[in-house]
């Protein structure tokens, strides 16, 4: 047997080479891919920012669906009527005095 190696080592070798490099690209991928384990503190926090920008625009929602209500055709609350008149139409009373600040 000089120096010969048998064919079918060599095919083995070869096998277990590529399982291991599939293996490792896998283990890889698993640590530093997009959904990774690397990624997950990134992850979380995105979360959080989505969670708190959602919170705030409930709360200009709200804020709009009252004013919403306030301009209910059939009941319109004078004092939003008065508000919406005073800031889009420049309108007044007589009696008021209006102080321009800069």
């Amino acid at each position: 047997m000089g120096g010969r190696a048998n064919p079918q080592i060599n095919r083995e070798r070869l096998t277990q080479g590529l399982a291991l490099a599939a293996l490792l690209v896998m283990g890889a991928w698993v640590l530093i891919g997009p959904s990774g384990l690397l990624a997950w503190s990134e992850n979380n926090r995105l979360l959080a920012e989505r969670q708190k920008e959602l919170a705030q625009l409930q709360a200009e929602r709200n804020v709009l669906k009252n004013r919403v209500a306030l301009l209910n055709p059939t009941s319109v609350d004078p004092d939003m009527a008065g508000e919406l008149l005073r800031a889009n139409l420049n309108v007044v009373h007589p009696d008021e005095v209006v102080l321009i600040l800069k």
